[in-house]
């Protein structure tokens, strides 16, 4: 396969997902980091959504994190999606599902007041027992062998562990089954490489400057 070339943003959780992807398959990739606020004209030009992540593969350009990561998956064996077509439709289920619950806590570590941040912490924990229902207890969400699911829900689960740092609660509390599971996750290379070394300070930095309850007073 030749080399690819993502372009991302370093604190995009979606492009995170492809990163983990590329990194778990161990596949030579270029990544370019722009800056959402004032994204560049080229990008503009080949970013339909003018969204990231983009990958340039084949002289092609491929967007949405999905798309670009069951493209890697089926140019790249083995793969990390199920064979039978009824299971691979459910693992893309979710996989939305997993984007849904995405931006629940994007809307939860940026509430600015504490009612907000309740009302979306309701939400938030809702989606996550309804998950903590189907999860197996093998490490990853079906059990010991990781699949395009894993990879689309770790940046989620790396974003919750930072802020179980500032909360006064456990957002796993209800969830023990899907705590192991991040767990599982976040000890994995492919993970922990997938961000910038400033990623956490970053991410504190973004919850400031949105004036996040989460930090008042801290």
């Amino acid at each position: 396969m030749p080399k690819i070339e993502l372009i991302s943003f370093k604190l995009c959780p979606f492009v995170q997902r492809s990163v983990i992807t590329l990194k778990q398959k161990n596949i030579d990739f270029d990544i370019t980091y722009i800056d959402l606020q004032s994204p560049p004209d080229w990008f503009l030009e080949i970013s339909p959504l003018g969204k990231v992540p983009v990958l340039k593969a084949e002289n092609e350009i491929i967007f949405e994190s999905a798309v670009i990561n069951e493209y890697v998956d089926e140019t790249t064996p083995p793969s990390l999606h199920p064979q039978s077509a009824i299971e691979k439709a459910k693992h893309r289920a979710w996989i939305e599902f997993g984007s849904a619950l995405m931006m629940d806590l994007f809307a939860f570590f940026t509430a600015e007041t504490e009612d907000v941040l309740k009302q979306q912490h309701t939400a938030l924990s809702g989606k996550l027992q309804y998950l903590e229902n189907v999860v197996t207890e093998g490490g990853y969400f079906n059990g010991q062998h990781m699949s395009l699911i894993d990879t689309a829900y770790a940046p989620l689960f790396m974003r919750m562990d930072l802020l179980n740092q500032w909360l006064d609660f456990d957002l796993y509390e209800q969830t023990p089954k899907i705590k192991a599971w991040a767990a599982n996750l976040a000890s994995l290379p492919a993970v922990q490489q997938s961000v910038v070394p400033e990623f956490p300070q970053m991410f504190e930095n973004m919850l400031r400057n949105r004036q996040s309850y989460i930090l008042k007073d801290k």
